[in-house]
């Protein structure tokens, strides 16, 4: 494990599109598809890092608590499946039909989605308003799996319900800190640091 924060992609930024599986429905996943909404987040997340599993129920709740909110969520998993099994597209659809994710957990099996969005690590959130600009991009919350901090999805909700709102979002946003995406050999993005 190598202990990674979020490159912080420039705030502004258009959502990089993607056509990506998703693990438990099988189903194609696009902006296109996903269609229009006030906001749009994009999460990488994956199945066995410490880091996530220790948010897995808060990212689960967040997916119900906005169910009828105009709020389109995805979850992408970009790990090297060769070399991390337990990340594979079979773990991720026991992982999602385990937590009852209400949004789609894609594969990216090429890792040129989190490359497009300068993904680091997972956990690494994106959050996108209705244009598809950048608008919150960091932690969920100060909670880590060994600082006693409840894990609560605080900043990640503030930015949010400040979107649905048409309230604007502070641009003091703190990086995400998890393990680092694994990348298959030889492609570490330029971005990225061990």
């Amino acid at each position: 494990m190598v202990l990674t924060q979020s490159t912080m992609m420039p705030l502004g930024s258009p959502a990089p599109d993607f056509n990506l599986k998703d693990a438990r429905s099988q189903q194609q996943i696009s902006l296109n598809s996903i269609g229009s909404s006030q906001a749009l987040l994009v999460m990488f997340i994956c199945c066995h890092c410490p880091f996530v599993k220790h948010i897995e129920t808060q990212l689960a709740q967040i997916g119900i608590d906005y169910q009828n909110a105009d709020l389109k969520i995805v979850a992408i998993s970009s790990n090297d499946i060769e070399h991390y099994p337990a990340d594979s597209p079979e773990k991720m659809a026991e992982m999602a039909e385990r937590l009852d994710f209400t949004f789609p957990f894609c594969f990216d099996e090429s890792q040129s989605i989190a490359k497009a969005y300068t993904a680091a690590c997972t956990p690494d959130f994106f959050l996108f308003n209705r244009d598809r600009y950048l608008i919150y991009r960091g932690q969920l919350d100060d909670s880590r799996p060994s600082n006693g901090k409840p894990v609560t999805g605080v900043d990640l909700r503030m930015a949010i319900d400040a979107v649905l709102s048409d309230r604007p979002i502070t641009t003091v946003q703190h990086p995400s800190i998890g393990c680092n995406i694994k990348w298959k050999p030889n492609q570490e993005p330029a971005y990225f640091s061990s």
